[in-house]
């Protein structure tokens, strides 16, 4: 396992993540923290959550994920100092109005709400600080979740960037969080952050976790300078397309257990014209070349500039295991040309 450093700050952590929004839905707490014990063993030391999780979100499972990853912390005290921890606060929603408990209250990224969210998940997770400390996505007006196109029409007043840096910087002050960072930002929020930290004397943002994989590589537009310009590496989410890049939905498949045979609604991002087509044509084009089109998509993003780590999500053992092996695959130049080729053909069909 290699490990890269995250922006300007001295973690390092693997170039696999160990996902875990899945735990508390799709996976039971044993499961869960065989999933941690195995992802350790194999070299893997970054362990990604969220308030929210699992999802879909949902008010009677939110919360859980933070809760076993807490518990297996609990049980392993002497482990904690081995692992980059990253967890997320809430974005501003009016669809979740139970994240807040009984206090009336909307998700915003407000210094009551990131207050709130952080001592929440430090007693859930069962320890002092946060190695990583995220946004889950902007306090403003963006296209979020695949929708294509930003609309201006759509504005309302919001937390200024500003203002959620000072708050951070609190939190950093007391302890409780190490770093900071984004996801599912734009190049605009991103040098915005950056910019207003330099400029105030703020955390600087040391990543951004957005989705990239192979039929949405939207990241490369605008984003991709901005994580090399301004030392923002890339944590990439949903690099397998909710498993469509396996192949395993391929002619009609819904296998038992799989996220969209459990939740066929829960994937709209990639119900859109092109994107059956193009998992084919790269589902056929690892199979030719003798790899595991879960592996081929997976090294694809590891070996990309702006990458700083994939994380990767498993219901089974076998997944992780899987997952974690694509570490040792290297895409060829060829290989990597014929993925451009798709790519031009079927140009981000999930975006």
């Amino acid at each position: 396992m290699r490990y890269n450093r995250l922006g300007e700050s001295d973690l390092k952590v693997s170039e696999i993540c160990l996902g875990t929004m899945t735990f508390g839905d799709q996976n039971t707490e044993a499961e869960a923290h065989a999933q941690i014990d195995r992802a350790l063993e194999r070299g893997i030391n970054f362990i990604d959550t969220a308030e929210l999780y699992p999802v879909p979100p949902k008010a009677e499972t939110h919360t859980r994920t933070e809760t076993y990853i807490g518990n297996w912390l609990a049980a392993n005290p002497g482990k904690r100092d081995d692992i980059v921890l990253a967890t997320k606060v809430t974005g501003r929603s009016q669809m979740l109005p139970w994240m807040r408990g009984d206090q009336g209250e909307l998700p915003v990224v407000d210094r009551s709400n990131i207050w709130r969210a952080i001592e929440n998940s430090l007693k859930r997770l069962q320890t002092d600080y946060v190695d990583l400390y995220q946004i889950h996505w902007p306090d403003r007006n963006v296209p979020k979740f695949g929708e294509p196109r930003f609309n201006p029409e759509r504005e309302y007043d919001a937390t200024p960037i500003r203002e959620q840096l000072e708050v951070l910087k609190e939190l950093v002050d007391a302890g409780k969080v190490r770093y900071v960072g984004l996801s599912n930002e734009t190049p605009w929020g991103v040098h915005e952050f950056a910019r207003l930290a330099d400029e105030h004397g703020l955390p600087r943002v040391i990543s951004v976790q957005n989705a990239y994989n192979l039929i949405n590589r939207a990241f490369e537009n605008g984003l991709d300078e901005v994580a090399y310009r301004e030392n923002v590496p890339l944590l990439a989410y949903s690099p397998l397309a909710f498993g469509h890049l396996t192949g395993k939905y391929l002619d009609g498949g819904q296998p038992e257990g799989a996220r969209l045979t459990v939740y066929p609604n829960f994937g709209n991002r990639y119900a859109k014209p092109g994107v059956v087509e193009a998992c084919r044509e790269y589902v056929n084009l690892a199979r030719e070349a003798g790899l595991d089109p879960a592996q081929m998509a997976l090294a694809f993003i590891r070996q990309q500039f702006f990458t700083a780590s994939t994380i990767i999500g498993a219901t089974t053992m076998e997944q992780l295991e899987s997952d974690i092996d694509s570490a040792e695959v290297q895409l060829s130049n060829d290989l990597l040309a014929a993925i451009d080729d798709i790519h031009r053909r079927f140009t981000n069909p999930a975006l």
